[in-house]
């Protein structure tokens, strides 16, 4: 069984900052790439960021120079630091983990609950 849960969404008035984080836990063999995802009313999901098993991150061009994705293997943990945030950035932020549950066993992703953030103009 493995859980991945966020956390740190809220309401922030624009050029705010947020930090998001989110932890996978449970019974598994290794994460690969984790990841930050978010969908705002009337839209498609997105992505916002992810981070490889080595730390190396990949951003969606919207977010590029404002949020930083970073890494903690030995816990986990995603982290998202959302500077200068515009009311666009407003959504459900989901975050995922891609987890194989055993060495023989494919990757499947699995997916928190999501947290809301709110960005007033």
């Amino acid at each position: 069984q493995v859980q991945v849960v966020e956390s740190g969404g809220g309401l922030v008035q624009a050029g705010g900052s947020l930090r998001l984080s989110c932890q996978a836990s449970g019974s598994f063999f290794s994460i690969n790439a984790m990841g930050w995802y978010r969908q705002a009313p009337g839209k498609q999901r997105e992505l916002v960021a992810t981070v490889t098993s080595d730390g190396s991150p990949n951003y969606a061009d919207s977010v590029k120079g404002r949020f930083t994705i970073s890494r903690d293997g030995a816990n986990h943990t995603v982290l998202l630091q959302m500077n200068s945030l515009k009311p666009e950035d407003t959504a459900v932020y989901y975050c995922n983990a891609g987890v194989r549950t055993t060495r023989w066993s494919p990757t499947y992703v699995y997916w928190g609950q999501g947290t809301q953030v709110t960005v007033s103009s």
